[in-house]
């Protein structure tokens, strides 16, 4: 009784450090999920220029011509520091403290009164509850530490998906290289399995997205989707993509459905896939052998 007493305080001081943690990382995934697609897309209009051969300043517009050579502000995942976008007033440490500063704030800048988004603590205060959940259920192992990650990087994939209809290949795919890596060490699944869900994920997708263009010419899902399922196979093995996909597909469908019916959502507007696809490949990471063997009882096998 003793020992099992210790070993629920452990679990509960280690859930409770991962949710502190938690905090801090979901700070960061603010940021990340802000700044990413600004730098893919500066990124882009900068190789688009190379090829073409145009020199950036003759893109410039009317306002800045004659100013001559001007030097871009660096823009990355550290710099510029975090800012007020009303007043551009630099955000000082203690108002940056995850949830907390926003409350004492009342969510507004201490200097201008600009609104603040709520969404910024909605994600910290996400991040850190989903950082206990997993805690909790891997306890102080390799495996809690790998997961901890994963769910930290399908938070920021998921609402870069729903803002901007991307999933960077900057997270996906060393994510799925991760997980081939993990897999040789048996953390969550054996290499074979790994190797497998790899390949089935990203081909199964691939399939629907071509039947469904020949069967209405349009695209049903971009490329970002195969590549997130390809990276739960890498991760959890073959064996989970079926349930992945069937609970995916069961909320994608509900939510939709219900956008368009009671939201007025225009049925010709895509709906990102990737946060379903998220949700679902991490509640099978969490849950995936109950949710198979329930599955697997269901239909008689």
């Amino acid at each position: 009784m003793q020992q099992l007493n210790m070993l629920l305080n452990i679990a509960a001081l280690f859930s409770a450090l991962a949710g502190i943690v938690g905090l801090l990382v979901g700070s960061f995934l603010n940021v990340v999920i802000y700044r990413l697609p600004i730098m893919m897309q500066r990124g882009w209009r900068k190789e688009c220029l190379e090829y073409l051969q145009i020199s950036p300043e003759a893109v410039r517009d009317d306002a800045s011509a004659g100013a001559g050579p001007q030097i871009e502000e660096p823009f990355n995942l550290v710099f510029p520091l975090s800012r007020c976008p009303g007043c551009n007033t630099p955000i000082k440490p203690y108002q940056n403290i995850p949830v907390i500063s926003y409350l004492f704030l009342k969510g507004k800048c201490a200097t201008c009164g600009c609104r603040i988004s709520i969404r910024y603590p909605i994600i910290e205060a996400l991040t850190a509850l989903a950082s206990i959940v997993v805690a909790w259920h891997f306890g102080y192992t390799a495996q809690a530490a790998f997961a901890l990650l994963l769910t930290w990087s399908l938070i920021a994939l998921t609402f870069i998906d729903i803002d901007h209809q991307l999933l960077p290949d900057s997270i996906t795919l060393p994510l799925l290289w991760l997980g081939m890596c993990l897999s040789l060490f048996n953390i969550f699944t054996d290499t074979h399995a790994s190797i497998i869900g790899a390949v089935a994920g990203y081909i199964a997708l691939w399939t629907v997205f071509h039947l469904f263009k020949l069967a209405t010419g349009k695209e049903g899902m971009g490329y970002g989707d195969f590549k997130l399922l390809a990276l739960f196979g890498a991760w959890l093995g073959w064996q989970y993509l079926p349930i992945i996909i069937l609970l995916s597909s069961l909320v994608g469908a509900v939510i939709g459905v219900s956008m368009i019916i009671f939201v007025k959502h225009d049925h010709n507007v895509p709906i990102p896939f990737g946060p379903y696809l998220a949700a679902a490949g991490w509640i099978a990471l969490l849950w995936g052998n109950d949710l198979n063997q329930l599955y697997l009882n269901y239909i008689g096998l």
